[in-house]
């Protein structure tokens, strides 16, 4: 240990992170130091041991921590030749933060939360003995690929999986709200059933009439989506998953909702508190007409949900806007107002000026880009999921009407560590041992607190494999994010993934007999999802995109490849309805010692509050002092080339990608709007946070503070 180390504590190591030593280069031996003294001062000391594994295993299925049903399906001979497997990887926290996220918040502790019962080691090999399902191979291959920093699972499912007192393993759940009293009682009580079982949950209130429309043919009746958003968002602080995960909701309502100015105005700073969301996320569900009749300065008319569904017989949220808006605007018997289209997009920009809500969804381009049967009308809690619902009907007593239980959304999910995936060479393993993965957890999942959501579980098998440490990979290469180098290589490796993720599940329903509900009338089986595949080439083409696939012998799939797949799925269908969705990555970045998702990183050192222990500091993963340059953060990067790098992914993720857009603190109102439209024509699919720079006050920087340096 160098001397100038000597006899400081974890957290005053990993704070040296963020000054410069004496020699003017970042200190990231403090760091590395600092996650062997958290070790040493406070993991080891309050670890609790055993003589061997056997005895282990029986205290933690004795004392109901492991779920006894995990393990009786293996051998306790293949048990102990996993643990020793993975044990023998030598696995390490490469930075304090991984280490210190790991061991507060997902390994198994004590039930008075003092003591730890597990390294991380033992946390995968149980979540591979969980997702394995008793297939010995499968497990190997799934520990295999999450010690190995391949593929991570989410936080629900690797927090929980094989533990015997636990939440589900789903990470997230949508669902929608009709416009009637039974839907809206019943989603309380599902916000707090599923807010209990773990995931986030975001609902649509679009369908739900607008303030003062009439009920039961009574003029100024109704109170609107303000009273119901104020309901829900009580319900997620009440819940929360054994007090490891807090209750988290969002509700998107559509932009011609007449209640639309209403609900963005809750998000205002100077909100009066009758109104005022503060936990809550909000999004706004907006189609291609809305822009049309912005470009044109024209005015753009918000229609009433309860006479749409008496006009149409389906719900509002149900009607294509772009293509009926005229119609419904020459129909008398439909109540509407109208506000200026211009000023809808100026007062989106100001909220989120403020705040960094609401999310958008554009609607068209989500449906156009859909391969299967039925609309799309909402997003999610950090808007990548995106899939076809359908409506719940109930009785006056709130049990379902008979085939009245409709559609609606889970999603569970596991990020690949681009940088690990490409280092391991064989991408096609990587990605169909992760789709099996993520497909146990849909296996494994029958919620039946809320019916409708496992029904469309059971219906759809639907997974979402997502992305991670994409600027940390192009970092290390020597590559800048945006460049046409970066833009042609994560083209032809998204592309590739989308290939082995559909083949992964063709061979799932092949070897099940079996495809998701529906399959028929898809796209898929049409073949024509396949169309851009087998007639143009996804191959790099630069020589920089294909010297990197070359260097780490990655074989790419050929249009032939395609015209391959296209005939056996169109043959034998696939098993999941939706395969891909790129989230945000939080935590599960943090202990895979990656960037997070796949945008730029915000700081080559992070700074982040975790609870009592205050500031830590986060090293951007390959980051040295002689490759800085290519750490530039995305404040600086720019919007622009943040969306075309998220653009030529969505052309290969059939559901959605966790788009947060960066501004420097000289950013205005005017700016924002230039980034939604530019997202809105590059075919981005849905826009997550909005994020400011905050500056420090002219003169306060701290002299040798990496972090300060901006």
């Amino acid at each position: 240990m160098p001397e100038a180390y000597k006899g400081l504590g974890y957290h005053e190591l990993n704070a040296m992170l963020n000054l410069y030593g004496a020699d003017g280069k970042m200190q990231f031996g403090a760091d590395r130091e600092a996650a062997r003294q958290y070790f040493k001062q406070h993991v080891n000391m309050n670890t609790v041991y055993f003589h061997d594994l056997e005895e282990k295993l029986d205290y933690l299925v004795k004392n109901e921590y492991y779920d006894p049903a995990v393990l009786a399906k293996y051998s306790d001979d293949f048990i102990k030749r996993l643990v020793k497997h993975v044990y023998g990887k030598k696995f390490r926290f490469e930075t304090f933060l991984g280490a210190f996220k790991f061991y507060t918040s997902y390994t198994l502790k004590t039930f008075d939360g003092k003591r730890f019962l597990e390294r991380y080691e033992d946390r995968v090999f149980m979540v591979a003995l969980g997702l394995g399902d008793g297939n010995e191979e499968q497990a190997w291959k799934i520990a295999d690929e999450i010690v190995e920093g391949r593929f991570q699972p989410a936080t629900p499912t690797f927090l929980n999986s094989g533990k015997k007192q636990r939440g589900e393993l789903v990470s997230c759940f949508l669902l929608r709200i009709e416009d009637n009293m039974e839907s809206i009682g019943r989603s309380i009580n599902s916000a707090l059933q599923l807010s209990k079982r773990g995931g986030g949950v975001a609902f649509a209130l679009t369908n739900v009439r607008e303030t003062g429309a009439p009920i039961k043919q009574i003029e100024n009746q109704s109170s609107g989506v303000i009273p119901v958003m104020k309901l829900l968002e009580d319900s997620f602080s009440y819940a929360n998953q054994l007090g490891a995960r807090q209750g988290a909701g969002a509700v998107y309502l559509h932009a011609h909702h007449p209640d639309i100015f209403r609900f963005l105005d809750t998000k205002r700073e100077n909100a009066d508190e009758k109104i005022r969301i503060k936990t809550l996320s909000l999004g706004v569900v907006i189609p291609d007409i809305t822009f049309e009749l912005a470009k044109k300065g024209e005015d753009m008319y918000l229609f009433s949900p309860y006479d749409v569904e008496k006009v149409y017989g389906i719900p509002f949220s149900d009607i294509n806007v772009t293509e009926k808006y005229h119609e419904m605007v020459d129909d008398a018997r439909i109540k509407k107002t109208k506000i200026n289209a211009r000023e809808f997009f100026q007062t989106i920009a100001e909220i989120q000026f403020e705040s960094g809500y609401p999310y958008i969804m554009f609607e068209d381009t989500v449906n156009k880009a859909n391969p299967i049967e039925g609309k799309i009308i909402m997003s999610n809690l950090c808007s990548e999921i995106l899939q076809v619902s359908t409506p719940t009907t109930y009785n006056e007593n709130l049990n379902y009407e008979v085939d009245g239980i409709g559609k609606d959304i889970s999603c569970n999910l596991g990020s690949m560590n681009i940088a690990k995936a490409m280092d391991g060479g064989d991408l096609g393993t990587t990605v169909e041992i992760a789709i099996r993965a993520l497909t146990a957890v849909s296996d494994q999942s029958d919620i039946r607190a809320v019916e409708s959501i496992a029904k469309g579980n059971r219906m759809s098998h639907a997974i979402g494999l997502g992305q991670m440490n994409l600027h940390g990979f192009l970092a290390r290469e020597r590559i800048h994010y945006g460049s046409d180098e970066s833009l042609d290589f994560f083209g032809s490796y998204m592309a590739a993934v989308a290939f082995h993720a559909i083949r992964a599940s063709n061979l799932l329903a092949k070897e099940r007999g079996t495809t998701f509900e529906g399959f028929e009338r898809s796209k898929y089986a049409s073949g024509e999802f396949f169309d851009k595949y087998v007639t143009k080439s996804w191959l790099p083409k630069t020589a920089g995109g294909t010297e990197l696939f070359t260097k780490f012998g990655i074989t790419l799939p050929t249009i032939q490849d395609w015209e391959a797949l296209k005939a056996s799925v169109m043959e034998h269908g696939i098993y999941n309805q939706n395969l891909q969705a790129v989230p945000p990555t939080g935590s599960i970045s943090y202990i895979n010692n990656s960037t997070s998702s796949i945008h730029p990183v915000a700081s080559k050192i992070e700074i982040r509050k975790e609870g009592k222990i205050g500031r830590v500091y986060y090293p951007a993963p390959y980051l040295t002092d002689e490759n800085q340059d290519y750490y530039q953060d995305a404040y600086e990067i720019g919007y622009e080339k943040i969306i075309d790098m998220y653009a030529v992914a969505t052309e290969h993720v059939d559901q959605g990608l966790s788009l947060t857009l960066f501004f420097k603190d000289t950013a205005t109102t005017r700016d924002i709007n230039k980034a939604q439209i530019y997202a809105w024509r590059k075919g981005i699919k849905t826009i997550y946070y909005i994020r400011l720079r905050q500056l420090a006050l002219e003169g306060t920087q701290v002299e040798g503070c990496v972090s300060c340096q901006l």
